[in-house]
């Protein structure tokens, strides 16, 4: 909420901006200002896009998600688009291994199947654990539709963005005694559904009659005498 920002922006600054020489003035210790430095950037949460009409919308974020930032990258692609209902159906039928994600972006080493053909594609993977990550945001959008009053049969998903988190370090150890790094590529996940817009008749009224310019006019006569 903008209240919570304002306080937290005013407890920053006086944190950062006591004098020293006044010893009547409470002192911050360093571990402090970390505390309100974290505060700080834990409430400037932002989609990289709004919605046209926030009161038919809603949204789902998923930070440092424990899946390949590859993999959820062409799953969330594959979705995007889609209504809700054919979004879980379809991430329903790839955990059947009836039908695969197709891979555009990234498709070193990605082996061919049948199943990519329907999306004019030959390379495809069925990436389980992302899959389910996805499914599980698409529960989270609809329990916030749901929580608006919304149409869940509706909603359409307009956005979604898939972005490379801060990768875990790990080490492996090999021959000789040497150690290696073993990172893993986590991923942040964000989307937006919204109810596509009511159709409006157009109000009957009399038309506006056309006005030409003379160079308009003089391209008008030209192609009605011919040659001439």
């Amino acid at each position: 909420p903008p209240q919570t920002s304002t306080a937290v922006a005013i407890l920053a600054q006086a944190a950062y901006s006591s004098p020293p020489h006044n010893p009547h003035h409470p002192r911050v210790s360093s571990s402090n200002k970390l505390c309100v430095c974290n505060c700080i950037f834990a409430t400037m949460v932002r989609y990289c896009a709004e919605p046209k009409n926030p009161s038919k919308s809603c949204k789902a974020m998923g930070a440092d998600l424990r899946v390949h930032y590859k993999n959820t990258y062409e799953t969330c692609r594959a979705i995007k688009g889609m209504t809700l209902a054919t979004a879980k159906q379809y991430l329903g039928q790839v955990l059947d291994k009836k039908r695969c994600i197709p891979f555009r972006v990234y498709t070193g080493c990605i082996g061919k199947t049948p199943q990519a053909k329907e999306f004019k594609v030959t390379q495809g993977r069925w990436p389980v654990k992302s899959v389910k990550v996805v499914l599980g945001l698409l529960q989270n959008a609809e329990s916030n539709a749901e929580f608006k009053k919304l149409d869940t049969e509706a909603l359409t998903i307009t956005h979604i963005q898939v972005n490379r988190a801060q990768k875990g370090r790990r080490r492996t150890y090999r021959a000789h005694g040497r150690i290696n790094a073993y990172l893993n590529s986590p991923c942040h996940v964000q989307m937006i559904l919204e109810e596509p817009p009511e159709e409006v008749e157009k109000p009957d009224g009399e038309a506006k009659p056309k006005t030409f310019t003379r160079k308009q006019l003089a391209k008008y006569r030209l192609k009605i005498g011919g040659d001439k």
